[in-house]
């Protein structure tokens, strides 16, 4: 169940970071960027920061 709730807000965030550089400032564009980093890093590391918390609030 963690893995599906970490792809969906990956997936919410880049898209509503897209929404937002298009139709706010195109600076929304490195939070975008942010996750894109943050998933590389965690193939890498196997550390994910929401994983930490969804797994520290009870999520299985």
């Amino acid at each position: 169940m963690r893995e599906r709730i970490i792809r969906a807000v990956a997936g919410a965030f880049v898209l509503a970071s897209i929404a937002l550089a298009v139709w706010v400032n195109l600076n929304w564009l490195f939070f975008t960027a942010f996750v894109g980093l943050n998933l590389l890093q965690s193939s890498f590391t196997k550390f994910c920061p929401l994983e930490y918390i969804l797994g520290k609030s009870g999520v299985k």
